[in-house]
């Protein structure tokens, strides 16, 4: 995991460290990920509900893949995203 920080939990996530799969699905609304998780993933785990952002971690033909929401607009995808790479070891959102 890259240059992960130990600031965890962050005032917006509050998983811990190794919660999230290196590859991170994030549509916008929190409804969409929570579906995505339940309708996509095998065996999808709630790792993050802070503010109604759902974030699950779970499996997708056989790799293991975490789905959450961005919320709305730039600034919003601006600090989950930095977050996630930042302090959770995240790889690429998608």
């Amino acid at each position: 995991m890259g240059n992960v920080t130990s600031n965890i939990p962050t005032p917006h996530i509050t998983a811990k460290l190794g919660d999230f799969a290196p590859t991170v699905l994030m549509p916008g609304d929190p409804l969409r990920s929570k579906y995505v998780a339940e309708h996509f993933l095998d065996n999808p785990v709630l790792i993050n509900n802070v503010r109604g952002v759902q974030g699950y971690t779970g499996t997708f033909q056989g790799k293991r893949v975490s789905v959450m929401a961005s919320g709305m607009g730039m600034p919003s995808i601006g600090i989950y995203s930095y977050e996630l790479f930042n302090f959770y070891g995240v790889e690429q959102i998608i």
